[in-house]
């Protein structure tokens, strides 16, 4: 328990046996459990963005069925109210659980001495074969030939390819043999392995590997009971799950299980409310919300986990983006490099805005065909939780939508970046605007300012709340100023009585620039620059400049909308 009594946040925790036992905070996602046992498949294959307790949920898999599970890890959960399911499956299976997130080699070497080092360490938790005298001399040299890897990755101890490709396999015939009793195979991030091997150039190698590994302890595999796995794409079949018929494949568009993915609405309230956080219930549903999973609307937990924790210890003060440091947004800068076509363009205009754009969703892509055409950069996008969905269109195709503010954020800090990119190629454009807007001139200053909104996207009135359109052509103006070396620029720094947006000071020229950016929602360019105008004088933005000794000071009240844009000045000089 906390200092005030409540059960700790699980941050970045994955391990469901060390959130139930150590007191940490669950989201009950047990009925799980019951609903893979009734609605029955042999493999099971769960497709999820990254980020949704798909490990955790692994995990509690594992706790559940595995041979001498603690049976008090499930007490109070929803599952232990199933009585004689409990009594028929709890703690009755050898479980295998591996996990291939860490399958990341330079090489196809190292990735392959990875993968044979996550078996041996998986095979050596069943130490107990070697004195199982049930099993012949045979078959236990078969299992030392699992277990004698060498975990420093020297050739001389890695599993030769016939053992490899055969090793799931072999454990299974094992430990079936040892318990009497079939058993639960659970992969976890099946796909890590083909991601690393396309980005490092091997694809075809691992997924030669994968494939003889998948059909020999899926597809004929007489000791399988059934098997889980989970991963970030959907893999076609042809790639990896040749001739696997028993595969049930369960994707954001599946109904099924579409809550044991994600918190719910409900679930998010419960949480807020268990650590008396009700007050930002409309700040985490705006940021954190949105993802439609089949018929459910659900919550990214890795978000309102992070975030709860940094509330309940007094150190938020606003929403973060939590999800774009746990990978690095590859689909997302490809997709925004591509944006020069006038059609893309307009389509990531209206995902911005909030609007929906209808695309055809392929579910069944390839790693190495990820970006071959425009189709699979948007199922690439839908698929990693960039997007989502707000309806199905028939024939394949579905109405995509940005989910949430966190994920518009990362779209709109990548635009920023390409942005900023193109800004210093073009050294005469910004000298002209830096020139105007150090000579006062507000026409010129307009004109070219225009002439930078149009490089970029648009922001229509859907999404966002003003203060938030606001922020977008505020980095806009420092992306463009970021360049003038020789200007000492400070953002949203506190002067007077409030905060400016943008405060200059031109040491050579004698010269301070204050610069206050509106929106204006009804084109009201005329009243809403007078109005910054006014809160700069109000607020005493430029008294800090006058205390630096700037003799000469330039306001700027700017108002935008779309890629429309008033400028006005008005000249100060201090005596």
């Amino acid at each position: 328990m906390t200092e005030f009594g409540k059960k700790k946040l699980p941050v970045g925790m994955d391990s469901f046996e060390k959130i139930r036992s150590m007191g940490f905070y669950y989201v009950d996602k047990t009925r799980m459990i019951r609903d893979l046992l009734q609605r029955w498949g042999e493999v099971n294959l769960f497709v999820r963005p990254r980020r949704f307790g798909k490990t955790l949920n692994m995990s509690m898999l594992k706790s559940f069925f595995d041979v001498g599970s603690d049976s008090a890890l499930f007490d109070d959960l929803i599952i232990s109210k199933e009585k004689e399911l409990c009594q028929q499956y709890m703690g009755k299976f050898p479980v295998i659980s591996i996990s291939l997130k860490e399958i990341s080699g330079a090489d196809y070497t190292m990735a392959r001495s990875l993968l044979c080092s996550t078996i041996g360490e998986e095979a050596m938790r069943f130490q107990f074969l070697l004195d199982d005298d049930t099993l012949t001399v045979r078959e236990k040299e078969q299992y030392k030939q699992l277990v004698n890897v060498d975990l420093t990755g020297s050739d001389s101890f890695i599993m030769p390819d016939s053992v490899l490709m055969k090793s799931l396999k072999t454990l299974s015939i094992l430990l079936e043999k040892h318990y009497g009793r079939k058993v639960i195979l659970l992969i976890d991030e099946y796909d890590v392995p083909l991601a690393k091997a396309n980005e490092q150039g091997y694809y075809q190698e691992m997924a030669l590997l994968l494939r003889n590994m998948f059909g020999q302890a899926l597809k004929s595999n007489d000791s399988l009971y059934f098997a889980v796995l989970t991963g970030c794409l959907r893999v076609a079949k042809e790639s990896i799950f040749t001739g696997l018929n028993n595969l049930k494949i369960f994707s954001t568009t599946n109904v099924q299980f579409d809550e044991y993915f994600g918190f719910t609405d409900h679930e998010v309230k419960e949480m807020l409310s268990y650590y008396g956080l009700e007050e930002y219930y409309e700040s985490v549903k705006n940021w954190y919300d949105g993802y439609l999973f089949g018929n459910v609307d659900v919550y990214c937990p890795w978000d309102v986990i992070n975030y709860c924790d940094e509330a309940v210890n007094g150190n938020l003060q606003e929403p973060v983006n939590y999800w774009i440091n746990t990978s690095g947004n590859d689909s997302v800068r490809y997709f925004i490099e591509k944006m020069g076509n006038g059609v893309l363009r307009s389509d990531m205009e209206a995902l911005i805005a909030g609007d929906t754009v209808e695309k055809e969703i392929h579910e069944d892509l390839t790693y190495n065909s990820l970006y071959e055409t425009a189709d699979n950069i948007w199922s690439l996008l839908f698929m990693t939780g960039y997007l989502t969905q707000r309806g199905k269109k028939g024939n394949g195709k579905y109405s995509l939508a940005i989910p949430n503010m966190e994920i518009r954020s990362i779209f709109v800090r990548q635009i920023m970046t390409m942005f900023k990119a193109d800004i210093a190629k073009d050294g005469a454009l910004l000298k002209s605007f830096c020139d105007a807007l150090q000579d006062g001139n507000a026409l010129k200053v307009e004109k070219l300012f225009e002439s930078y909104l149009k490089k970029t996207i648009s922001i229509r009135d859907t999404f966002v709340r003003r203060p938030t359109k606001e922020n977008f052509y505020h980095g806009i103006l420092l992306g463009i100023l970021a360049y003038k070396n020789d200007w000492y620029l400070k953002s949203n720094k506190e002067s007077g009585n409030g905060y400016s947006d943008i405060s200059i000071i031109i040491e050579g020229a004698d010269t301070g620039i204050i610069i206050e950016v509106k929106y204006a929602e009804k084109k009201q360019f005329d009243s809403i620059c007078h109005d910054a105008l006014l809160q700069i004088d109000k607020n005493g933005y430029a008294d800090e400049l006058k205390d630096k000794g700037c003799h000469r000071i330039l306001k700027y009240g700017i108002a935008c909308y779309k890629k429309e844009c008033k400028v006005v000045v008005e000249k100060e000089t201090v005596s």
